[in-house]
């Protein structure tokens, strides 16, 4: 028996939900207005396709995971109301809070529609199931990955999404120290605690082409890494890169797409990016083949080189008017749930290799 993905992937999305919905966490004040008294108001007079499609297209993979986790431990009866019910309690909580945040406004249409999401996403994965979508997942996953590989399998599936968030560089997930240095240091003004942070005596230099290039090697890399440690067969695995490298290309001219406007979905395949993908590609390739502890050893060391790199770069100004417009615009309400995976998800696949290594040798 497998455990079921379903149920740290709900906690997860629980989480970004809350950041989304709460963003800026900023200026917390009362309002002199009650919480609940958003079930109240009028109706607006100003309302968007793009409102309606966000707030239920938000909650619709809350319900469907909610809905598969109950079906896979067994809880049909629960496989409906209790996801309706939880995300419906989640967004009214959500809402509430809004109330407090100067820059956030609460609404009843907006709760709503998070609970028809909801119900539709619980729905269709209870739809998927009785047509027998479930069963063939489970003989999938059972051909292609190897018992005990539901964190791998996580981590896999979050990788698109992280993905969307604009990166200064293409594929480039984990670009955290700058903005951890001015966090810090914001925090530690005016306290004898600030002499204690490391200062740089240069400023962070823009990535030569050769760095860039390398930089969207091991982004692209590390994924497939990820999957052959966990992927059953290696002829599977050619597969697999494939599709990763595919999906890859995909989600990146989507984050374009949106940051820049459907013409410009393209405009971040420079030379450097395409000679990266290349040989990331090329590589990925010739390592299906390899063992698994050859693959998770390569991906430690990439993680590491690649982190490294990607953290001497700054963000270049074009960058930081994307995030604004994302941080401030109407990306508002999944800024965070693509912000947080892009930056914690090559420290998060760092962590599971690491534990995947020790758990399986204290098995051998």
């Amino acid at each position: 028996m497998h455990k079921s993905a379903a149920w740290p992937l709900a906690l997860l999305y629980v989480g970004l939900i809350v950041y989304a919905s709460l963003y800026p966490f900023a200026e917390w004040r009362d309002q002199g207005i009650a919480p609940w008294a958003f079930l109240a108001a009028p109706l607006p007079r100003y309302w968007t396709g793009f409102d309606v499609g966000i707030n239920m297209l938000g909650y619709a993979p809350l319900g469907g995971l909610l809905a598969l986790g109950a079906l896979r431990s067994g809880r049909v009866r629960h496989a409906i109301l209790v996801p309706i019910a939880v995300a419906a309690l989640l967004a009214l909580v959500m809402e509430a809070l809004q109330s407090y945040l100067p820059v956030r406004v609460p609404s009843r249409e907006d709760w709503l529609l998070d609970t028809l999401g909801a119900a539709l996403g619980a729905i269709g994965a209870v739809v998927l199931a009785r047509l027998g979508a479930i069963d063939r997942w489970s003989q999938i996953r059972a051909r292609w990955f190897v018992p005990h590989s539901r964190g791998g399998i996580v981590l896999l599936a979050l990788w698109p999404p992280a993905l969307l968030f604009p990166a200064a560089v293409p594929f480039g997930l984990g670009q955290v120290l700058e903005r951890v240095e001015e966090a810090l240091g914001s925090q530690l003004v005016d306290t004898p605690f600030l002499n204690w942070l490391p200062m740089r005596e240069t400023e962070l230099q823009p990535l030569v082409p050769g760095a860039e290039m390398v930089c969207v090697m091991l982004g692209l890399l590390i994924p497939c890494l990820l999957g052959f440690c966990v992927v059953r067969a290696r002829v599977r695995r050619v597969a697999f890169v494939l599709m990763t490298v595919g999906v890859g290309v995909g989600v990146s001219a989507l984050s374009a797409a949106l940051s820049w406007g459907p013409v410009h979905a393209w405009a971040w395949l420079s030379l450097p990016v395409q000679l990266g993908m290349v040989m990331a590609l090329l590589l990925a390739l010739a390592l299906a083949f390899a063992p698994w502890r050859a693959s998770a050893a390569l991906l430690l060391l990439s993680l590491g080189v690649y982190l490294s790199l990607l953290n001497q770069a700054p963000e270049n100004a074009y960058f930081a008017q994307t995030l604004h417009a994302w941080e401030q615009g109407r990306f508002i309400r999944f800024h965070g749930l693509a912000q947080w995976l892009g930056w914690l998800w090559p420290y998060c696949a760092l962590v599971y290799v690491l534990s995947l290594i020790w758990s399986r040798d204290a098995k051998n």
